[in-house]
């Protein structure tokens, strides 16, 4: 719940940090299909400077706050594909998948979106500061939470149904029999959208990995899969990708 005892504090923070109210149907300049808007929420805050409507195609890059060095390099290595394709990285600002995907996004000259579990003007983890402040002033961070709203566990699940949500496709590097990441998977497969497996995730043999691919998630085997990915399964980009200005500049 939100403490309302000083609403003029709180429009002053929204203020500070130029915290934006939009629908989600603003955000991503189209109506809400039916299946979108049974979890869609009502409101929210944006801070950064990524115009709006959002820039398409957007692809989550996530996973496990705990990952292997195998996996750490897979995030790096994707995300860096699709950057230069001009692909908008979401990512959930957690340890791990998240940040390597955000960094790496940043580092390659990419747009990043963060989608956080708390509200705006709060800092999880605490290391990611800096990195959050980056993002909020130049690329774009949302949260569907108010100023003052008291963060559960619970709410960083119900996050990542907003990343889908605002996603074109979900891609899940590496991940635990219970990540929160899970919760991601299965509502980019109900709202219809692509869902994508690295590798890794087949080699350890977990229950959810078996039914989400047969629910029709695919796996990627390569970062040569992801030709497939940028091609025939998201939206065009809206600008010559990066990777093509390179060759014409070379």
């Amino acid at each position: 719940m939100v403490n309302f005892g000083d609403l003029r504090s709180i429009e002053e923070v929204e203020k500070q940090l130029g915290i934006k109210k939009l629908t989600p149907s603003e955000l991503l300049g189209r109506k809400l299909n039916e299946f979108e808007k049974k979890y869609a929420p009502k409101v929210l805050y944006v801070a950064g400077s990524m115009r709006i409507p959002l820039p398409e195609p957007r692809v989550s890059v996530i996973g496990t706050r705990n990952p292997s060095p195998e996996g750490l390099e897979a995030a790096r290595n994707i995300t860096e594909y699709l950057v230069e394709r001009n692909v908008v990285i979401v990512s959930g600002l957690a340890r791990g998948i998240d940040t390597v995907a955000h960094k790496t996004a940043i580092e390659r000259g990419g747009k990043t979106i963060a989608v956080l579990g708390t509200p705006l003007n709060r800092f999880y983890p605490a290391e990611n500061k800096n990195l959050q402040k980056l993002i909020m002033k130049e690329h774009l961070a949302i949260s569907q939470y108010p100023i003052g709203w008291v963060t559960k566990p619970k709410h960083f699940v119900i996050r990542n149904r907003t990343m889908a949500l605002i996603s074109d496709a979900s891609i899940i590097v590496e991940a635990g029999e219970t990540s929160g990441v899970i919760s991601q998977g299965w509502e980019t497969l109900r709202l219809g959208k692509p869902l994508f497996l690295w590798k890794l995730l087949v080699k350890k043999d977990l229950e959810w990995v078996s039914k989400m691919r047969k629910y029709g998630a695919i796996v990627l085997e390569s970062i040569d899969d992801l030709e497939y990915v940028v091609e025939e399964m998201l939206p065009p980009s809206e600008e010559v990708p990066l990777a093509e200005k390179l060759k014409i500049e070379a």
